[in-house]
């Protein structure tokens, strides 16, 4: 996975770090900071609360999969 540069400029936007954002979501730090890098994925509820604290449509952390393999389902 490439790093989520969009979720990175959205956060410090809003003058947010890591752990601010991580403790407003209900998880820890590492695991946030694995979301921006890429490595992880965030499940739904993780990836809805992290677009509610910051702000955005939660559907973008799953945007570039589907555009990347057609064989999956871009509708809910």
């Amino acid at each position: 996975m490439q790093q989520r540069t969009w979720l990175i400029n959205i956060r410090t936007q809003a003058e947010m770090t890591q752990e601010e954002v991580a403790n407003l979501v209900g998880i820890k730090r590492p695991y946030y900071s694995q979301i921006e890098s890429g490595t992880r994925r965030p499940s739904v509820q993780v990836a809805k609360k992290i677009s509610q604290v910051m702000g955005f449509d939660w559907a973008l952390f799953f945007e570039s999969d589907c555009s990347d393999s057609p064989q999956k389902s871009c509708t809910a």
